[in-house]
């Protein structure tokens, strides 16, 4: 796994219902930020309720392994998600971009799946330049899949793979 200076402050545990507050409101912070071209605000604002109840149901559901990456404070800094050989979600508080951290929890991801999982997928907007070029940087490819999200406007996901 990758090191940090700060990685010893950072630590990293399954998710609990307890968090869906302070993780929702990362989540928007970061899509507000990092989306804002794929989800216009003005007509496309982040919709709260519906990703928190799509929480809730992935933290019901036993094949979904749900983690949170907290501060020496206790403060959420990241979310991540998987289930068989696909990483779900994925996701950084803004203060944290460029500190490594993300870096920190993909590698950390990547380490939870079983050992038999040797090709691992995941899906990312067509237009998150940034998320692309992250994925890109760690050694993901495109497969050449893609679909729309649920989520109005719909925008294109394209699908990454890596093998391990």
């Amino acid at each position: 796994m990758r090191r940090h200076p700060d990685d010893a402050a950072w630590s990293l545990r399954p998710m609990e219902p307890a968090d869906l507050g302070e993780l929702v409101d990362l989540q928007r912070r970061g899509a507000v930020l990092g989306l804002a071209e794929v989800f216009p605000q003005e007509t496309h604002p982040f919709p709260a309720d519906a990703i928190r109840e799509q929480w809730v149901a992935e933290l019901r559901d036993e094949s979904v392994a749900a983690s949170v990456v907290t501060g020496p404070e206790g403060r959420l800094l990241g979310f991540a998600a998987r289930r068989e050989d696909e990483l779900l979600h994925f996701g950084t508080a803004p203060e944290t971009w460029g500190s490594g951290l993300a870096a920190w929890l993909h590698d950390a991801l990547l380490a939870t799946f079983p050992p038999e999982v040797r090709r691992v997928r995941l899906w990312v907007f067509a237009g998150n330049g940034r998320g692309r070029r992250f994925y890109e940087k760690l050694g993901w490819t495109v497969t050449g899949e893609e679909r729309c999200t649920s989520f109005p406007p719909h925008p294109v996901l394209v699908e990454y793979e890596r093998h391990r």
